[in-house]
C-alpha cells in the first residue's frame, strides 16, 4: 500500500449556503457562481487535492454503494446475452429508462463471505465483508473485527472537500449488540461502512434526524432545539431563509432561478413527507420511551424513496461525495404486504425450488430494483454544474453479498455499476468476468476518484478492467 499524502481542505468560500438561525441550507451549483469549474483552491492547497473526486469538467464525482439483502433469483436477474445488445431480464426491467446508464457485472465474487471452516453465518459474512473484502471474526461478543470498507478509503481521500466526509443510510432496524446469525455479532449484519476493523459507522435510519443533519446548523443539541422551535411555530426551514434568498437572486440567471425553485420544492416536499409520517405516528398509541421510528413513513416504499431523495439532495448540493445506503441488512425478514407478500423475505429465499416461493422472491427482487430505478432516474434528470446529469458524474454500485439466497452462495454476485464516472465509464453493457473479486471493482473506483492509488484492497487481485 502506498503512503497516504496529507490533503489540505479545499476552500469553502465558493460553496454557497443560505444561513439563518438554526439553518444552513447548501445550494446546488449555479451558473452565477460556478467558479469551482476553474478549480479554485485555497492559497496553500495543492492542485491535486482539488482534483480528487472531480471529473474532467471540474464537476464533483459522486460515489455510492447501495446494498439490498438476501441475494436475488439468478434466473430472473441475469440477461440471456452479454454485450451491448442484451435484453433486460424480468428483475431488471424497471431499469429500462436508464439501461444505457448501467453496467451489469457478472462473475464477481465475495469469497471472504464463504464459510472457510466457520460454519453457518452467511448473512453476517455477506454484509460484513461486502465492502471490506476481508474475513470477519466469528464472535457474538464485543471483540468483533472486520476491515476498513471501500467507501471509507475513498472518504479519507476526498472527505475534506465537502461538509460531510461520508453519509451512511439505512431503512432497517439497527442492532449493534448481541448475536444475530450463528454466533456472529449483530454488528456485522447491521453496518456496511467501517472506518477501522473495530469501528462500524452506524447508518442513520431516521429521516427527520438525517434531514436536520443535512440542513440544520449548530451542535446536535442546538439542532434539536431549533427543530422544536420550528415545529411549535409550524414553519419550514425555507421560511427562515427568505431574506437570504432575495439577497442572492440578482446573481442568478433565469435557468438558475428555475433550478433554485425546483430545489426548494424538493426540500419542502421532503420536509412535508417527514412531517406527515410524524403526525401519522403521533395519532397512534405511543410507547413510554422515545421510539427510533418517529418520522419513518408507514409505507416501506415511501420510506426507501424518502431516503433516496435525501441522498439525491446531498449529492446535488455537494454535501458529500461518498455514501452508503444499506437498504436492509442481509438476513432481513421483512414482509412485503404492500405488494401482497405477507411472508418474510429471508424465509422465502430458502425456497427449496418451490415455484410459488421463487415467484414471491422474484417479485421482491423486482421491488428493490424499482426503488433503484426511481433513484437513478432522478439522478439522470438533475443537471450538474457542467451541464451533464448527476448520474453521468457518478459511480454507483448496487448489489448484495449473497448471490443465490437459497444456497447462500457468494460467487456471481448480483452487481450493477450505474453512472458515467464523469465520462470515464462505459455503461450500457452486460459484461462477464471470470470469477474475480468484487474488491477489484472497488480498486477501479478508488483510482477514478484520484488522489492515491492502492495496489491491493481486501482480497483484490488487481484493478477490474473493461468498465
Amino acid at each position: 500500500m502506498k503512503p497516504i499524502p496529507a490533503r489540505p481542505p479545499e476552500s469553502l468560500s465558493r460553496r454557497r449556503f443560505l444561513r439563518n438561525v438554526g439553518v444552513a441550507l447548501a445550494l446546488p451549483a449555479m451558473e452565477g457562481f460556478s467558479s469551482r469549474l476553474s478549480g479554485a483552491t485555497t492559497a496553500g492547497a495543492a492542485p491535486a487535492a482539488a482534483a480528487a473526486a472531480t471529473t474532467a469538467t471540474g464537476a464533483p464525482l459522486r460515489t455510492a454503494f447501495l446494498y439490498f439483502p438476501n441475494g436475488a433469483i439468478p434466473a430472473a436477474w441475469w440477461p440471456a446475452t452479454t454485450g451491448r445488445d442484451f435484453a433486460l431480464s424480468r428483475t431488471l426491467a424497471p431499469l429500462a429508462k436508464v439501461k444505457d446508464k448501467i453496467q451489469l457485472l457478472a462473475g464477481l465474487t465475495d469469497l471472504s463471505a464463504e464459510s472457510g471452516g466457520d460454519g453457518g453465518g452467511d448473512h453476517a459474512r455477506a454484509n460484513g465483508t461486502f465492502l471490506t473484502g476481508v474475513r470477519i471474526k466469528k464472535t457474538n461478543g464485543a471483540d468483533y473485527h472486520a476491515g476498513v470498507s471501500a467507501d471509507q478509503i475513498m472518504a479519507r481521500q476526498v472527505g475534506l472537500l465537502t461538509p460531510f466526509r461520508s453519509l451512511e443510510l439505512s431503512c432497517d432496524t439497527i442492532l449493534n449488540v448481541g448475536g444475530c446469525d450463528t454466533d456472529y455479532a449483530c454488528i456485522y449484519q447491521h453496518n456496511l461502512a467501517w472506518s477501522s476493523p473495530t469501528t462500524p459507522l452506524t447508518p442513520e435510519i431516521n429521516p427527520r434526524l438525517l434531514f436536520e443533519r443535512l440542513f440544520g446548523a449548530g451542535a446536535p443539541k442546538e439542532r434539536a432545539q431549533n427543530l422544536l422551535a420550528r415545529q411549535q411555530e409550524k414553519r419550514s426551514i425555507l421560511d427562515f431563509l427568505q431574506s437570504e434568498t432575495r439577497r442572492i437572486t440578482p446573481e442568478l440567471t433565469g435557468r438558475d432561478r428555475q433550478k433554485l425553485d425546483e430545489y426548494f420544492t424538493g426540500v419542502r416536499d421532503i420536509e412535508l413527507r417527514i412531517q406527515a409520517a410524524e403526525q401519522s405516528r403521533s395519532a397512534r398509541p405511543q410507547p413510554a420511551v422515545d421510539a427510533p421510528d418517529a418520522g419513518i413513513p408507514a409505507s416501506y416504499r415511501d420510506y426507501v424513496r424518502l431516503m433516496f431523495d435525501m441522498l439525491h439532495l446531498a449529492f446535488q448540493t455537494d454535501s458529500t461525495r461518498v455514501a452508503t445506503f444499506m437498504i436492509a441488512g442481509d438476513g432481513s425478514n421483512r414482509d412485503f404486504s404492500e405488494i401482497g407478500i405477507n411472508d418474510g423475505h429471508h424465509n422465502l429465499t430458502h425456497h427449496g425450488n418451490k415455484p410459488d416461493w421463487i415467484e414471491k422472491v422474484t417479485q421482491i427482487d423486482v421491488w428493490y430494483v424499482q426503488q433503484l430505478a426511481y433513484f437513478l432516474e432522478k439522478m439522470e434528470a438533475t443537471k450538474d454544474l457542467d451541464g451533464q446529469s448527476l448520474l453521468h458524474n457518478s459511480q454507483i454500485v448496487y448489489g448484495s453479498g449473497n448471490a443465490d439466497g437459497n444456497r447462500h452462495t457468494h460467487t456471481n454476485l448480483p452487481i450493477i455499476l450505474a453512472g458515467g464516472g464523469g465520462g470515464t465509464l462505459n455503461p450500457g453493457r452486460h459484461t462477464q468476468y471470470d470469477s474475480l473479486p468484487v474488491a477489484n471493482l472497488y480498486l477501479n473506483m478508488m483510482d477514478r476518484i484520484g488522489g492515491r492509488t492502492l495496489e491491493r484492497f481486501g482480497d483484490s487481485t488487481g484493478v477490474l478492467g473493461n468498465v
